[in-house]
């Protein structure tokens, strides 16, 4: 990721000092955008607070990791499962020749660390093995005390404002650089298993997201462009679904930073008089 970003301020740095070859002008406004592609994420640790009935308790730092597909033909080329892998989806409208705003769904897997040392504080009362009041004391947590996960997934809907500015051409081909910000709503399909729970995995409203991308964009005959984007940013889950029990809940906030990669097609563009 770093590389990429170094890639990023030596492509700016070139457009200040290089002369573009002239080239047939297309108006942008009022034109639209799609494209689809594939993240990589990582995740800053977290608290993680757990509460219903008879329990109430706090995990500290808890870290986490993302979950993508390796890649196979049946999976990412096929339409039938091109959800599966952590994807990102956008639908951008320019509102002139340099601003874009769009809608899109940043699909993240979070996966927490099986196994791993915390700490733990509350108390437990729920018949378990793990019953009893905990004050920052050390804690392994282990698959049959815990299973969690946003694996279906750690979705982010989000709306952006976008910037995109040129910064080579030569005949039908363009590299551009872009950058924006937005924010949106976290809808999570959280797969837990809880103590002596039963397993729970179904999609809820839980928080809101915001964050901020960079990106290198090569466009080619104007209409198709693939480009690559550093997003980071942060979410605030305060109502995940945990169990069957609408009053069971859990709580956690975390910085994430993604690696795009993504595949996009430009229509509606005329030329300009």
């Amino acid at each position: 990721m770093k590389k990429i970003v170094w890639m990023f301020l030596l492509a700016s740095g070139l457009s200040f000092g290089q002369d573009q070859a002239p080239t047939k002008t297309i108006a942008k406004k009022g034109s639209f955008f799609v494209y689809w592609g594939w993240n990589r994420s990582l995740y800053s640790t977290s608290d993680i607070h757990f509460s219903g009935n008879n329990y109430d308790f706090t995990l500290d730092n808890v870290e986490a990791k993302d979950r993508q597909s390796p890649f196979s033909a049946k999976i990412y080329l096929n339409p039938g499962n091109i959800t599966i892998p952590q994807y990102n989806f956008r639908l951008g409208y320019y509102l002139n020749e340099k601003y874009s705003i769009s809608f899109g769904a940043d699909h993240m897997k979070y996966v927490m660390v099986s196994n791993q040392m915390s700490t733990i504080s509350g108390n437990i009362a729920t018949g378990s093995a793990y019953d009893g009041t905990y004050g920052h004391d050390a804690f392994q947590i282990k698959p049959d005390f815990l299973l969690f996960e946003h694996t279906d997934g750690l979705n982010y809907l989000n709306l952006e404002l976008r910037r995109m500015d040129k910064i080579y051409t030569y005949k039908n081909f363009k590299f551009n650089i872009t950058e924006g910000f937005g924010g949106g709503i976290v809808v999570p399909r959280t797969n837990t298993t809880l103590l002596n729970y039963q397993r729970y995995d179904q999609f809820h409203l839980a928080g809101f997201g915001l964050g901020a991308v960079i990106g290198l964009n090569f466009q080619f005959y104007e209409r198709f462009f693939i480009q690559l984007e550093e997003k980071v940013g942060y979410i605030n889950m305060a109502d995940i679904r945990t169990t069957m029990h609408v009053e069971d809940k859990a709580s956690q906030h975390f910085n994430w930073l993604q690696g795009n990669v993504v595949l996009g097609v430009n229509f509606n563009y005329k030329k300009k008089q």
